[in-house]
């Protein structure tokens, strides 16, 4: 069965766009994430073009993080204020990334800076991930005490000015930090799609030394926030969002989340995390492969209206 996509002009398998969305919902309920690195990958894969994936991805990353944010305010795990300062920062850094898009995608450089950025991305996120959690397996199996870095030990991002109170994280930070964090991960997400949760979450942990306990909360409250108004700048723009796979996405992504949280239940932390940095590994040298792969097609007809 085969339904038509009006944005990225061309005629998809439903059956397999379902399978996607819920495939990658599955995983980010088991694994906590947005789901935007895979699914956005995933999407260019089977050939829906890069500026539409991109953008209908961000869609996914806004239906995955709602429900985990509202969670979290109604256990009071959002440090609303940090989140303000980092939505803020990522706002800023969404609009910026738009821009970069566009002018991207009229020099017709896109689908390569794309591509090249989820190669790097992936590749060293994955690669730093599986170090850790193989370290962390190995400990276990030992019954080696694993060393933590605890939140309140300072470094020199925490002698920067402008510092500012957060009573709910309990910490005394400057904002600039804080902001050129958000402003970074709210450039991921307009460029590439992405939430930025597999980014924001570490940094905000080991860099800026934020209580776990309310990392994921206020990361998805800046996550919700940002994807929405990546979503609306690139439909108003760049007219670039499918509002048609979008709907199937979330659908599928809504009820495969609903199995992945119980299956990540089943397993422990760094089980979870050794499988998170094989699956981003796997994605960033699908990529790689694709990038040095001579085409079968060595010549291509292009839109003259969208560029690709």
């Amino acid at each position: 069965m085969t339904v038509y996509l009006p944005i990225a002009e061309l005629s998809v398998n439903i059956f397999v766009i379902l399978g996607m969305g819920a495939a990658v919902g599955f995983l980010s309920g088991m694994f906590g994430v947005g789901g935007g690195f895979l699914i956005t990958p995933l999407l260019i894969f089977y050939n829906i073009p890069p500026v539409v994936a991109v953008a209908t991805g961000a869609n996914q990353v806004v239906a995955s993080s709602i429900s985990g944010a509202i969670t979290h305010f109604r256990r009071g795990t959002i440090d609303v204020k940090l989140g303000t300062v980092l939505l803020g920062g990522g706002l800023v850094g969404a609009t910026v990334g738009v821009w970069l898009f566009s002018l991207l995608r009229r020099m017709g450089q896109l689908d390569l800076v794309i591509s090249l950025l989820y190669v790097v991305l992936l590749g060293s996120v994955g690669g730093l991930m599986l170090w850790e959690s193989v370290g962390a397996m190995r400990k276990a199996a030992k019954n080696l005490p694993t060393a933590l870095r605890r939140p309140g030990q300072h470094i020199w991002i925490h002698g920067l000015p402008l510092k500012m109170r957060f009573k709910k994280s309990k910490i005394y930070l400057s904002v600039i930090p804080v902001a050129t964090l958000g402003f970074f991960i709210g450039m991921l997400t307009s460029i590439m799609g992405v939430g930025g949760g597999f980014i924001m979450v570490p940094a905000m942990i080991y860099l800026l030394r934020i209580p776990t306990n309310v990392v994921v909360g206020t990361s998805l409250f800046q996550i919700v926030f940002v994807s929405a108004y990546t979503v609306l700048v690139q439909a108003s723009t760049n007219y670039t969002v499918d509002i048609v796979l979008a709907f199937v996405l979330m659908i599928a992504g809504v009820i495969g989340a609903q199995y992945g949280v119980r299956v990540g239940q089943r397993l422990r932390g760094e089980q979870l995390r050794a499988l998170l940095a094989l699956l981003v590994l796997a994605v960033g040298i699908r990529l790689a492969i694709d990038l040095v792969i001579p085409p079968e097609d060595v010549y291509s007809v292009v839109s003259a209206g969208f560029g690709y």
